[in-house]
């Protein structure tokens, strides 16, 4: 037990003495830190300690720099400012100029009217002096006698379907040929039954004529069967007659429809066959025993031309017809008004039609110009007749009415001058559109609307020789 008792006490004293040895350690590197420490300090005290220089601030630049940024603030807002508003002026200023451009366009278009109405007006004003002077001949050469019975006839003045008045019995028929009124100058009752004869004649003439009466070997069968009846009752060397006026009423009121263009072929062809006709037979009356030898002055409106138009070979089959109907006359006054005015209704059925179908085409016309912005830019590249038919939808459609109009005037046998004058002037009726449409337009002028405007138009080209060569067919045959 004692044993023990020393044993744990040794083993006590070993811990104590490990313990001390451990606290000994710590307080020598205590010892050692404290004497570095102060060395350090020593060291630290010994250096001469370091100046830091502060930077001095200058005020004046900085206010100076302060200021020119400012300055610059306000130029770049100035800059700005005038950028918004020179964009402002170039939109303004493009906006008038297209404006100008527009008018432009429309000037030039009423130029070109203007130019044809003065030519049309030249026409009229030189056909106006050559019966003026047809007049004034036919006055001179009047026997005194007759004059003196016309202006002695105590009557009550009538009027005549050419505009004028004149006094003479009311039972003197105004349409009569002057060989029957010769005839029955003798008898009331002949000269009576003569003129309803005659009367009923231009009835029947009248009712005939008013049908459609077709063609024949590719010549108008009314036309020519007025010509014919005229020639025949000598209406063309009448004084006075009211036959031209009843034809000129019939061709009024058979165009009143303006949106048959079937109905107004029809007339065109008929009315501008009885002019070339006409234009053919009648000559102005002379002197008593004279005629005249001058070269006709040089026609300056379409419808001035016609007649040469219609001397080209397109027109061989109706000169044959024409050698054996047509007969030089000398033409009284109501023969050469009824020659103007038949020529005005020439002019005006052409126009109706042209009109017409400048009509149908203006909405195509846009729908061309519009269409690729609806169609995606793969379609376009398409290649082969594909991509012909799928761009061609409105083209086509054109084209279709194109042909419409073609067959229209071949199946009427329209002169060929008229036609070709006809699809002249909307072939420019369509370049002007798409023209237009061009340049006040910025959306139209895109690669693939070009490529698709010209698609269109070499179809259209194509069209042109196709048609061409068939009305070339159609002639030399």
């Amino acid at each position: 037990m004692r044993a023990d008792l020393e044993e744990s006490k040794s083993q006590e004293n070993a811990k104590l003495q490990a313990a001390l040895q451990e606290v000994q350690q710590q307080y020598k590197e205590t010892k050692d830190t404290l004497v570095k420490e102060r060395e350090a300090a020593k060291k630290v005290a010994e250096i001469a300690p370091v100046i830091k220089e502060v930077p001095v601030i200058d005020t004046e630049l900085m206010n100076k720099l302060r200021d020119e940024n400012d300055k610059l603030k306000t130029l770049v807002s100035s800059l700005e400012k005038k950028i918004d508003d020179t964009e402002k002026k170039y939109d303004e200023t493009n906006k008038i100029s297209e404006e100008r451009l527009k008018k432009a366009m429309d000037a030039e278009s009423k130029i070109d009217d203007l130019n044809m109405a003065m030519l049309r007006l030249q026409e009229k004003i030189s056909n106006m002096a050559t019966d003026e002077k047809v007049q004034r001949q036919a006055l001179l050469s009047t026997p005194v006698r007759s004059m003196s019975e016309h202006l002695s006839i105590p009557i009550v003045p009538k009027n005549l379907e050419n505009g004028y008045h004149e006094a003479e019995e009311p039972k003197e028929p105004q349409s009569a040929p002057p060989a029957l009124k010769d005839y029955g100058n003798g008898d009331p009752k002949l000269r009576k039954s003569s003129a309803e004869k005659q009367q009923e004649n231009v009835d029947a003439l009248i009712d005939c004529v008013a049908k459609n009466l077709g063609y024949c070997e590719g010549k108008p069968v009314a036309a020519f069967t007025i010509y014919k009846c005229l020639l025949h009752w000598k209406s063309f060397e009448a004084e006075k007659t009211s036959v031209f006026d009843r034809l000129i009423q019939l061709i009024g009121s058979a165009i009143e429809n303006e949106e048959d263009n079937d109905n107004l072929a029809y007339w065109l062809s008929n009315t501008s066959s009885l002019l070339f006709l006409l234009q053919r037979s009648l000559k102005a009356a002379g002197a008593p025993g004279t005629v005249s030898r001058k070269k006709p002055p040089q026609p300056t409106s379409l419808f001035g031309r016609m007649a040469q138009g219609l001397r080209s070979a397109s027109f061989a089959n109706m000169h044959v017809e024409a050698t054996d109907v047509v007969r030089q006359v000398e033409a009284k006054y109501p023969a050469l008004l009824f020659k103007q005015q038949l020529t005005a209704y020439v002019e005006k059925i052409y126009g109706i039609i042209r009109d017409n179908i400048k009509k149908e085409l203006s909405s195509l016309i846009s729908l061309c110009i519009q269409a690729p912005r609806t169609m995606k830019a793969s379609m376009l590249r398409i290649s082969g007749r594909s991509s012909g038919q799928t761009q061609s939808n409105h083209w086509q459609k054109i084209i279709e009415n194109l042909d419409i109009l073609l067959k229209l005037l071949q199946d009427n046998h329209v002169p060929p001058v008229l036609a070709q004058k006809i699809f002249t002037q909307i072939f420019s009726y369509i370049n002007v559109q798409l023209f237009n449409s061009l340049l006040l337009r910025r959306e139209c002028c895109s690669f693939s609307n070009g490529e698709y405007v010209k698609a269109g138009l070499a179809e259209l080209e194509l069209w042109c020789a196709k048609a061409t060569s068939e009305v070339c067919s159609i002639i030399m045959g």
